[in-house]
């Protein structure tokens, strides 16, 4: 049991260095000068899902997800 505790908190050491990079490759929130002009109807702003902003916001959730799910995990402590 000590075996697999251990390559669990691997696994989460991990996830959490993937969530930290994940995050940090990500493009800000904030509004462009499209938002002044009002033209936030842009190809960008349409096709988003698909381009590695996209793709990044998906690793997030997933990685958030396995993190708390193992959290969860070793936090039982039926080891």
């Amino acid at each position: 049991m000590d075996i697999l505790k251990t390559v669990l908190m691997v696994v989460f050491i991990l996830i959490s260095i993937a969530i930290t990079v994940v995050i940090l490759m990500q493009e800000g929130k904030q509004a462009g000068l499209g938002a002044i002009s009002g033209s936030s109807d842009t190809y960008w702003s349409k096709n988003k899902g698909r381009s590695l902003e996209g793709l990044l916001v998906k690793l997030t959730r997933v990685a958030v997800i396995l993190f708390v799910l193992l959290a969860a995990v070793l936090d039982l402590g039926i080891w």
